[in-house]
């Protein structure tokens, strides 16, 4: 049995290979069956997928470019090969959200399974709702401020972030002012992000909207007539042409008016009347026509009426690309789609609670697809909204329209431009113009010539007439010239408004101001400054102090009046005290004669006038007859002698700066001395830079100057320049003004001089409008002059060449070895009064010494005195017999000098003659 059994187990075997055999035939027919199944089934999608567009009447251009993008689509296989896109279209009423919902429904009811549209803002809002209600992809091409969180199925390939791009280049250009004109104040909300500059104390904005009793010519005369010319047009774009038309016609197509049209259409219209304008305008695009999908695709789309059988084009809107991509978008999202699943286009009702099941995945697909479309890079972020897109900055140029620049969410605004081309396109423009330049009379900067017969620019010469031809020769353009009619450079009133120079600008009655017009930060603030053309500071003018004539004592001048009265008081001191000490000490006390030292008598040659006389000597550098022997004397004679040694030699050198150095002392050195003195009036120009200056200074010393300045208004602030210097010339007045003028005034007039060194740095430049393009030009030349040295001869010519004055330093230099009789007349009357005086002493000593004589040996003093004189004159010898005198002076027994022998029973005996003698 077991044998039956195993025969009968082989016998299964066998069956069950040849039935393995079998399966294994029928498997592999199976898989190969399924592979094509699966080849079959790949693409899950049905053959006609109905896609519905909704459009308002009068839409013909986005609905033939709806048509025209369904059937490129239709033509690629690679996108949806086996399938076909097929457009159903529902025109809609004007404003009508009900008309729009309903037209939702119908299409949707007829297997729809995606909605294009429609671009009326009104009618968005129903159909966006309607879709979200469906789970029906709705697409949209145009701006909605109320799209959001709420839509999770309506996708926008608007760039939300216009209004943001539009900021920047507001930013960018620096406005400080602008007035935006506008329609739809819907349309407004679109520029939400610019208006927030409303916040900024430092910036302007001023709306203007177009109605029908205030219209586009009346809105710019009143945007002329105050002033402003930064404008932004939030205008439908068949009305751009029609605004810049009145524009032109009012005068406000100029260099220095700027438009920004927000428009994203700006690169369709024909702005050839403008190009030569001069005017800046700009404006953003996303749609680029250099771009390599633009130039194989949309220059290959034919847009036309069926009756017109010339094809006529239609120019590219952006809302019309925006649409063509958005087709585009939900196309390849079906085919990212219908790989992973089958798609079912059955139709769903709007009375029907049943959704259509595949609208989330396509959203979420459509959200996942990137693609460079008519508009760029076409990505679509998680909030449905548009991302990853590139602005294209465009300017209309006299050849153009031109790209200048770029703006992106992450990089924001980048300008791409051509510098170097743009300064040519500039120099270029200029060339055709004629520059107003206005100036200030202010020599040497601006002087008017006098004559009749001159006109034009022959009427004026200086400083800045000569750099402004020198500019206009070098940019090859032409010139008017001419001087502010109120003869200011520009005060700035309470309203706001400025006169002068600087008004003139503003108000663009000229196109450049130029003199002695500091650039300050007010001014700067209103407008545009070249670089300097020169630097400079404030310093002070004032009276060059007389030369006063030496007095006739100017030798004691060395000396205070306190050390020439120390110094006669040390001459008393040091004479009576060496009286004193010879007098006390015995070693003063000799023999009269040194060959008999027995003597009966002593002698002390320090008598009192003795020693007068030895001071004085010594205090002459002349010595006398008469030396010290005892060690006390001869220690005061030496410390005597030190101290004239040093007395004398101060005074001879103090008295060579005295005699020999002019010296012009001014009253005031420096700013510091004007500020703390109160005798002398100082003040500046009433309307100018260096009153500001002063009235802004936060530094002590200038706060104080302005309180005075202040304080006295009329007393101290002039006009202009030069009733500032007539004041300084008369006397007790300092003017303060700038440096470089200074200098031209003290080289005509030697009068006149500069007190100290510059108060503040500052610079005088051209004055431009704001924004105006000549600015960079003229910096330019400028900076080549710098460097030639053109402006430094040009200062030069008008600064050195006519001056008057000699050079004070050199004159000193030269003189200072002479003196004159001024200088040394004092001496000379010293030496007289005492030649005088000695000459009266030797009359009373004859007359003294006459009336000695007995009377009976002598004459008449008046006889005695003419008998010398005639002695005198005939140069008689030098001996005489000695008289008789009355109390025996000089008897035999006296001594040569006049000094009586006396008994020497004591040291300190001394009649009171000989203390005298």
């Amino acid at each position: 049995m077991l044998s039956m059994r195993r025969g009968e187990t082989g016998g299964d075997e066998r069956e069950a290979q040849d039935l393995g055999v079998e399966m294994g035939t029928t498997v592999d027919v199976f898989r190969v069956a399924l592979l094509f199944l699966n080849l079959g089934l790949r693409y899950s999608l049905p053959e006609v997928i109905i896609i519905g567009g909704l459009f308002e009447n009068f839409d013909d251009d986005r609905e033939m470019a709806f048509r025209y993008a369904v059937d490129r689509i239709n033509a690629d296989d690679a996108v949806l090969p086996k399938s076909k896109l097929s457009a159903k279209i529902e025109r809609l009423k004007p404003q009508s959200s009900f008309h729009a919902a309903k037209s939702v429904c119908f299409l949707v009811g007829e297997g729809g399974v995606a909605i294009f549209g429609p671009n009326s803002v009104a009618s968005s809002a129903l159909v966006r709702s309607t879709a979200s209600a469906l789970h029906i992809p709705h697409l949209e091409s145009h701006w909605d401020l109320e799209r959001g969180a709420k839509a999770p199925f309506t996708v926008s390939l608007f760039p939300r972030s216009l209004g943001t791009a539009i900021y920047d280049l507001v930013k960018s250009k620096n406005w400080k002012s602008f007035t935006i004109i506008y329609e739809d104040a819907e349309e407004l909300m679109k520029l939400q992000e610019l208006m927030k500059l409303r916040n900024d104390k430092e910036v302007k904005i001023s709306l203007q909207q177009y109605t029908v009793d205030f219209q586009y010519n009346k809105i710019l005369k009143d945007i002329k007539k105050k002033g402003e010319t930064n404008i932004v047009l939030e205008v439908p774009t068949s009305r751009i042409k029609d605004v810049l038309s009145e524009a032109q016609k009012a005068g406000m197509l100029t260099e220095y008016h700027n438009y920004l049209i927000t428009s994203l259409d700006f690169h369709t219209l024909d702005l050839t009347p403008f190009q030569h304008s001069r005017s800046n305008i700009s404006a953003y695009r996303i749609v680029s026509p250099e771009s390599q999908y633009y130039g194989r695709e949309a220059r290959t789309w034919i847009f036309g009426r069926k009756e017109n059988s010339l094809k006529k084009e239609i120019p590219l809107t952006t809302e019309t690309a925006l649409l063509v991509d958005a087709v585009n978008l939900y196309a390849k999202a079906l085919h990212a789609v219908s790989e992973i699943q089958t798609i079912s286009t059955r139709s769903v009702s709007c009375d029907s609670p049943a959704l259509w099941p595949y609208g989330s995945d396509l959203i979420e697909a459509i959200k996942k697809v990137r693609f460079k479309g008519l508009t760029g890079d076409v990505q679509i972020g998680n909030q449905g909204q548009r991302i990853h897109f590139t602005f294209d900055l465009l300017e209309l140029k006299p050849k153009g329209t031109v790209k200048v620049g770029e703006w992106d969410p992450k990089n924001h605004l980048e300008y791409t431009r051509n510098y170097s081309r743009d300064y040519s396109e500039a120099k270029d423009n200029l060339q055709n113009i004629t520059l107003r330049v206005t100036s200030k009379e202010s020599p040497p900067y601006t002087i008017v010539k006098k004559g009749d017969y001159l006109n034009g620019n022959q009427r004026y010469e200086g400083f800045c007439v000569d750099l402004i031809h020198e500019i206009c020769h070098r940019l090859h353009c032409k010139y008017e010239y001419r001087t502010v009619a109120d003869e200011s450079y520009g005060k700035k009133y309470e309203n706001g408004t400025w006169d002068g120079m600087i008004g003139e600008v503003i108000n663009r009655e000229v196109d450049l101001a130029i003199g002695d017009l500091t650039i300050t930060q007010e001014r700067e603030e209103i407008v545009d400054f070249t670089m300097p053309f020169m630097n400079l500071g404030i310093s002070i003018l004032f009276k060059k102090p007389t030369k006063s004539n030496p007095k006739l004592f100017s030798f004691l001048a060395p000396f205070s009046f306190e050390v020439w009265v120390y110094m006669a008081t040390a001459y008393l001191g040091v004479s009576l005290l060496l009286f004193v000490l010879a007098r006390f000490s015995p070693y003063e006390w000799v023999s009269p004669h040194p060959c008999n030292p027995k003597t009966e008598y002593l002698e002390n040659t320090f008598s009192l006038l003795n020693s007068f006389w030895f001071t004085i000597g010594s205090l002459m550098q002349q010595g006398s007859d008469i030396a010290p022997r005892a060690t006390s004397t001869r220690t005061v004679a030496a410390l005597w002698w030190f101290f004239t040694l040093i007395m004398i030699s101060s005074y001879t050198a103090n008295l060579a700066a005295f005699l020999t150095a002019e010296r012009m002392k001014s009253p005031i050195e420096s700013a510091d001395d004007l500020a703390k003195q109160s005798e002398i009036k100082y003040g500046c120009v009433e309307r100018g830079s260096t009153r500001a200056f002063f009235e802004s200074s936060q530094l002590q010393p200038y706060k104080r100057m302005w309180s005075v300045m202040q304080s006295a208004q009329s007393l101290v602030f002039t006009k202009d320049n030069p009733e500032g210097i007539e004041r300084v010339r008369k006397g007790n007045y300092a003017f303060l003004m700038e440096s470089t003028t200074i200098e031209y005034y003290t080289e005509r007039d030697c009068d006149l001089t500069q007190i100290g060194g510059l108060l503040d740095s500052k610079g005088y430049g051209i004055a431009t409008p704001p924004g105006s393009p000549y600015r960079a030009l003229i910096s330019s030349e400028i900076l080549r002059l710098q460097e030639e040295g053109f402006l430094h001869v040009l200062k030069d010519k008008w600064w050195k060449a006519v001056t008057k004055c000699k050079d004070d330093t050199k004159k000193k230099t030269s003189s200072a070895s002479e003196l004159d009789l001024p200088n040394v007349g004092g001496v000379f009357v010293v030496l007289l009064a005492g030649l005088g005086m000695a000459a009266i002493v030797a009359v009373f000593e004859f007359i003294w010494r006459t009336k000695k004589i007995p009377r009976d040996e002598r004459r008449m003093v008046l006889l005695e005195m003419l008998h010398e004189l005639q002695d005198i004159c005939k140069c008689r010898g030098s001996s005489r017999p000695a008289p008789n005198y009355l109390d025996g002076e000089f008897s035999p027994g006296s001594t040569d000098n006049g000094f009586v022998m006396h008994s020497a029973t004591s040291f300190n005996t001394v009649s009171s003659q000989d203390f005298l003698s």
